[in-house]
């Protein structure tokens, strides 16, 4: 089912997108990447051959996603998956007391409009293309695959934006679901815990310790070659649909 379809991987220039992009080509699938670390993003087309290809941009504008979308067009014909991996995290307590100032609002609005308005922009714009694809003997045009957090469920002291940010990716999982449903195209969120991926690169080595330890099996964190796996398991399971997967090794977060 992967050999020969077309996907459209957004944050694919690292992390969590770049292990799914590897594994799609790995599977004989094509792969067009938008990101905006585009000299990145271009290192790994390079690294994987003529079946991936680069649009630069960020997802939530939507000259850049039509940008994307044009190139998917152009170089492969159609799209088959959407995958949205793009991110940001900041972390911010709402009043910092010690020093009498609140946190910056923008940090926030930045949140929300890369990790909810962005993963809604691509896949609004997404979708019509995907549409046009002849269904399969399911019935089936395409699928989409979003990626939240388990911050969405017990985010921390400090997690307020990113946890707003991916709840909403949660919470637009199933009415997109239903809405695309009578074009055959299924909507799929997983919730990944705490992975091995650049996002973590602000945590002290003492921090990951500990959460390592907090997860109960297995103790560590996630590899984004585990994350990849699933989003493959998404497609070709044709029956899942309108669902959040959590994958995290049965962590469950307590507040410090």
């Amino acid at each position: 089912m992967l050999k020969g379809m077309v996907s459209l991987v957004t944050g694919g220039a690292s992390g969590l997108g770049k292990a799914t992009v590897e594994r799609f080509v790995k599977n004989g699938g094509k792969v067009v990447i938008l990101d905006i670390q585009g000299t990145r993003a271009q290192q790994v087309a390079k690294q994987l051959g003529e079946n991936v290809a680069v649009a630069t941009g960020c997802v939530t504008s939507e000259a850049d996603v039509k940008k994307a979308l044009d190139i998917v067009r152009d170089k492969f014909g159609r799209l088959d998956t959407l995958v949205n991996c793009a991110g940001q995290s900041k972390t911010h307590q709402v009043y910092n007391f010690h020093k009498d100032k609140s946190c910056e609002l923008d940090d926030f609005v930045k949140c929300i409009n890369v990790n909810t308005i962005g993963t809604f922009n691509t896949i609004r714009l997404s979708a019509g293309l995907i549409g046009k694809n002849t269904p399969d003997d399911n019935g089936q045009r395409g699928v989409i695959v979003n990626t939240a957090s388990t911050i969405a469920y017990e985010g921390d002291i400090g997690q307020a934006a990113y946890a707003a940010s991916t709840a909403a990716i949660v919470g637009m999982t199933l009415p997109i679901a239903r809405d695309l449903a009578s074009q055959g195209i299924r909507v799929v969120t997983i919730a990944p815990g705490f992975f091995d991926t650049p996002l973590m690169n602000y945590l002290p080595e003492k921090m990951l310790e500990f959460i390592k330890r907090m997860t109960p099996f297995p103790s560590r964190l996630g590899k984004p070659e585990e994350f990849a796996h699933l989003v493959t398991s998404v497609v070709e399971n044709s029956m899942l649909n309108g669902e959040v997967i959590r994958l995290d090794g049965a962590q469950r977060w307590f507040p410090l």
